[in-house]
């Protein structure tokens, strides 16, 4: 798969991107739970945190929605898709402020995992500029879905700040919270309504949920 631009006079979409491309804030946020029983024991077995295996099955629940590899051009009016998108999200850091991490995407948990965690103790002892430490390598900004946790909360909404022309997908993690025998985790996911439906962020929630249990 490579990069392309989408033929618009073909697009099933290009009436909703007439519609929604103008408007002052085009986004829209959906937040569910997900069931995360069991994730600290089957991520531990690719050597992985369950911060860094609930990442991982998000971003590779991304990659598998092309909506959400899909990004507007300088000028509005197309439409690029990306052949892979990857991730960038926040870092609690040791003085109390917080940073971003690039995490490339990767097939393998465990070699996801094991690449997040050379650069992530960097990171974390970082201070100053928000990027400081960071090493996105190769990877592209504009191919990048933007991450948070709080493991704080369990929230029950979530909104995420947009600069503009921000057309990112955005997603963020809440606290575990056991309910009955099981164990949720809340996550918000914050698209853009030019290219994306409520159809896309629901396949988004079925690819997490079918990636978590399979870890």
């Amino acid at each position: 798969m490579q990069d392309r631009d989408i033929p618009l006079d073909t697009w099933p979409r290009r009436a909703a991107l007439a519609h929604f491309r103008h408007m002052a804030q085009p986004a829209f946020s959906v937040t569910a739970p997900v069931d995360v029983t069991g994730l600290r024991e089957r991520a531990h077995r690719h050597g992985a945190t369950p911060w860094l295996a609930y990442h991982h099955a998000a971003l590779e629940a991304a990659n598998s929605v092309d909506a959400m590899r899909q990004t507007l051009t300088g000028d509005g009016t197309g439409v690029h898709e990306f052949a892979a998108i990857h991730a960038s999200t926040t870092v609690l850091r040791d003085d109390g402020s917080f940073g971003f991490l690039t995490l490339p995407r990767d097939p393998s948990l465990t070699s996801f995992a094991a690449r997040a965690r050379l650069h992530l103790d960097r990171v974390r002892q970082a201070s100053g500029d928000l990027f400081a430490a960071d090493e996105p390598g190769d990877v592209r900004e504009e191919s990048l879905v933007h991450m948070t946790a709080l493991p704080w909360f369990a929230f029950t909404a979530f909104t995420h700040a947009r600069g503009r022309g921000d057309d990112r997908p955005k997603v963020a993690f809440g606290r575990f919270t056991p309910q009955g025998e099981r164990l949720l985790m809340p996550v918000a996911v914050d698209v853009h309504h030019a290219l994306c439906d409520g159809v896309h962020v629901g396949r988004f929630f079925e690819q997490l949920q079918a990636r978590l249990d399979a870890i």
